[in-house]
């Protein structure tokens, strides 16, 4: 080697040495790596816990897709016949740990990211992880889900309140509260289900605090899934979803309002937008039409040890479920570069990047009718392609 030759600086580093970094190692990153793999495009999941799924491990016991098998398969990988038409959680689990295993994605654990930002060359982004690490990549898919960190209601008296209250995200069984009051706040799908856990698990009182009213839809009406009238309102004009809902509703879920779930009067397509996806059922039309799951009043605050109701009672539970939610929590990762909307949603998803940054993707932050894994699945595919044809050129797979 000449002395010239041992000199030569070492040539900067060009997008075409760094990889893709996916943030999040759930099915939708999981399946954003294999969607560029596929296509020899180098792709490094980074998750901050141990192990790939770990959102699907803290879920409660009885969860069980609402979506059917064949359409919540991850690309590269059907789910096992075994798993029935609705795969359990730990079925969930299984399929992403054999997922990441068979496409030998290459995954990081135990690496938090912290911010994102324009790589100082300008030819790529910066990610600042935890144990000071600093990650150049050609491009950032963000994928930390939307159910990311619990939110719970800013209600008055809260911070003074000193009976049993939890989020639902620490919920797993109903064993703690056989034999006990319980008032579960919020009537999405999952406070939907664990009002219907407490009652089969011998809690004495279930009652379900709602303030607003949702659409609720069988799970299956004669064979037909409601993910497959997800899949076709998906196609349809909004106008025209809204008029054939309450058709569908009439047909396979009985009114309730005796019971204090009367037909909505939102829009579907109004509803679906804002992320509010309707109910499907899992037991609660029958748990409340024969009176075990109560339904009462919006919680307003807490006073005295006591539940306000928004109709003016008061009660007086052995335990509080707040079944109210998530945050998706960007604001810290990537607020700073302008491609959050005022509730902090990503202005753009998909295969489109937000304005101004391109080589920036996002995924997994809505509710689709038609199903989540399943538009994650499609969303994937279109990052893959839209990563393979821009002018980033990233890191490709060795041969």
């Amino acid at each position: 080697m000449t002395d010239s030759a041992a000199s030569a600086p070492t040539p900067a580093p060009t997008r075409a040495d760094r990889p893709v970094y996916v943030i999040g190692g759930g099915p939708g990153g999981l399946a954003v790596a294999y969607a560029l793999r596929s296509r020899g495009i180098r792709a490094v999941v980074l998750e901050r816990s141990a192990r790939v799924g770990d959102s699907w491990r803290r879920h409660y016991d009885r969860l069980r897709l609402h979506t059917t098998r064949r359409l919540s398969a991850l690309p590269g990988l059907p789910m096992p016949r075994r798993f029935g038409r609705w795969p359990a959680r730990d079925d969930v689990v299984r399929y992403l740990e054999k997922y990441a295993e068979h496409h030998r994605l290459e995954i990081v654990t135990g690496v938090e990211v912290s911010r994102v930002e324009r790589s100082p060359d300008g030819a790529g982004w910066l990610l600042h992880a935890t144990g000071g690490r600093e990650l150049t990549g050609s491009a950032v898919v963000v994928a930390t889900g939307h159910n990311h960190t619990p939110h719970v209601p800013d209600w008055p008296g809260r911070d003074t309140y000193t009976g049993e209250f939890l989020h639902a995200s620490a919920y797993r069984d109903a064993e703690p509260f056989a034999g006990r009051d319980v008032l579960v706040v919020g009537v999405g799908n999952t406070g939907a289900e664990l009002a219907v856990d407490l009652v089969e698990g011998g809690a004495s009182r279930v009652r379900l605090s709602v303030r607003t009213v949702p659409h609720i839809l069988r799970r299956s009406t004669a064979g037909w899934a409601a993910q497959y009238s997800g899949v076709v309102c998906r196609r349809l004009p909004a106008g025209l979803v809204d008029r054939l809902a309450p058709l569908l509703a009439g047909l396979s879920t009985p009114d309730l309002s005796r019971q204090g779930l009367p037909r909505p009067d939102s829009r579907l397509s109004v509803r679906a937008a804002a992320g509010a996806v309707p109910v499907v059922d899992a037991g609660l039309i029958d748990a409340v039409r024969r009176g075990a799951v109560e339904v009462v009043a919006a919680v307003e605050g807490f006073e005295d040890g006591k539940v306000v109701l928004a109709d003016g009672e008061r009660i007086a539970p052995d335990a509080v479920v707040a079944a109210t939610g998530y945050t998706r929590d960007l604001h810290g990762l990537v607020g700073h570069l302008g491609v959050l909307d005022a509730h902090g949603k990503p202005l753009a998803q998909g295969a489109r990047c937000p304005r101004d940054t391109p080589g920036l993707y996002f995924t997994g932050f809505t509710t689709p009718l038609s199903g989540t894994l399943r538009e994650l699945a499609l969303d994937a595919q279109r990052i893959a392609r839209a990563i393979s044809r821009s002018d980033a050129r990233p890191s490709r797979l060795p041969v």
